[in-house]
């Protein structure tokens, strides 16, 4: 589309536009494969020597539409679509990353993704160096090795709700000749564009607000087109020298800055591991994203009035939400997230892990789920389910008290949704 369309507007028509006599919605195209006339046809799709489709499992067309809007939205040169965030994230950072290399990681991020970097990727001989958000700029320039890769974080994260500072953490990305990687999920594309605040690759867990509606798992990277990858060579090689198995191809040379990262992405990972986004997720996924400019204003208003009205509980300790004047990130909540990030507020209750349970069992409109980020609100004490293994000793040692509860505000009435809350922290 138009750069000039605003991203409302993108959110309804991005990414795909029919011709004449074609399908208004983007067709699904149900099928693992695709025909062509000669051998030779065939070939040059091996060889990326022309564009097309020959096996859904690295590519097939209504991924790619999905996928293009997504692009549109962060402000990127190309994305691609994968089974789920998590993909998403472990195929941003190994696209760049071998065994010996080095990643320099915001200690606040999914407790998913930690485990990832910290003990599956170091499996695999990746290192890692985690830094707390808001260390000083030296502190975050002294976590960098000469084999360092890649700078990760996540603009908001899920469940700490800490606020990354992109700006800083970029600076310090790009002094060492590395792109810094930020997984946007929870601000979405609408409050928050990480792209314009100096990121390189932006990731998202497109099952949370994108999709919108708990229907359809799926991930997405985006690649900003800005970061050059052969003005540092020696830390690419991937990118940046021949690849043998196809034929001998330079991604940096062939595709540039704009379409390199995402053409390796594909062409290596995504035909060596398959975690593919399924033609009708992406389908459920686009009808989400059409509503997304609609939907996360409403997330963040009920988000702030929830927030408001935990603060001034007497049965509640504290609030984490990035909205509150009160909350210690926000200053940089404002100074990247000027119209609200997201609807997810986290608290503790007094009482700890019996007077969480007794919260919760009493909760008639929050559902208990171990999701977030979607139409109807739902709640966890992670004590009593994701963390029910540790003690209340270890929980708190881990930054996750016993009382702790995270609410993902849905699109119901705020003021329901405060009545439900204020009845169950009565029942305590």
């Amino acid at each position: 589309m138009e750069n000039n369309y605003s991203i409302n507007t993108k959110c309804v028509q991005g990414g795909y536009t029919p011709g004449n006599g074609e399908p208004r919605q983007i067709p699904i195209y149900q099928s693992t494969t695709f025909k062509y006339d000669t051998s030779e046809d065939m070939g040059k799709l091996f060889d990326l020597e022309a564009d097309g489709y020959f096996y859904t499992r690295l590519a097939n067309p209504t991924n790619d539409y999905v996928a293009a809007k997504i692009a549109e939205l962060e402000g990127g040169t190309a994305a691609m679509l994968t089974s789920s965030g998590q993909a998403a994230n472990f195929f941003a950072l190994f696209n760049i990353c071998e065994n010996g290399s080095h990643i320099v990681s915001s200690a606040s991020i999914y407790g998913g993704t930690f485990n990832l970097i910290e003990v599956t990727m170091k499996k695999m001989g990746i290192d890692v160096t985690f830094v707390e958000p808001d260390c000083t700029e030296e502190e975050l320039n002294a976590a960098f090795k000469e084999n360092t890769r890649a700078v990760f974080g996540e603009s908001i994260a899920n469940p700490a709700l800490t606020v990354l500072d992109i700006e800083k953490f970029a600076k310090a990305a790009h002094a060492h000749g590395v792109p810094l990687i930020v997984d946007n999920t929870f601000p979405t594309p609408v409050n928050l564009r990480p792209i314009e605040w100096g990121a390189d690759i932006v990731t998202h867990s497109t099952t949370k607000y994108m999709d919108g509606h708990g229907a359809a798992v799926g991930g997405a990277i985006v690649d900003s087109g800005k970061f050059d990858w052969m003005a540092h060579a020696d830390k690419f090689p991937g990118l940046c020298t021949p690849d043998d198995s196809y034929h001998g191809i330079t991604y940096a040379e062939k595709f540039g800055k704009e379409g390199a990262f995402i053409t390796k992405c594909t062409a290596q990972l995504m035909r060596d591991f398959g975690c593919i986004q399924s033609p009708q997720h992406a389908f459920i996924l686009n009808l989400g994203l059409e509503s997304l400019h609609v939907r996360m204003p409403r997330h963040v208003e009920n988000g702030q009035a929830v927030a408001e009205f935990l603060e001034a509980n007497d049965k509640v300790l504290y609030v984490n939400y990035p909205g509150l004047p009160s909350y210690k990130y926000y200053d940089v909540a404002k100074k990247y997230m000027p119209n609200g990030g997201c609807g997810v507020v986290s608290f503790e209750i007094k009482g700890g892990r019996e007077a969480a349970e007794k919260f919760m069992k009493n909760l008639k409109l929050a559902a208990i789920e171990t999701h977030v980020a979607d139409a109807r609100t739902c709640c966890l004490n992670p004590a009593t389910s994701t963390h029910r293994q540790m003690n209340d000793e270890q929980l708190k040692a881990a930054g996750v008290p016993a009382g702790l509860i995270r609410i993902s505000c849905g699109l119901e009435d705020k003021n329901d949704l405060i009545a439900d809350l204020k009845q169950a922290l009565e029942a305590i």
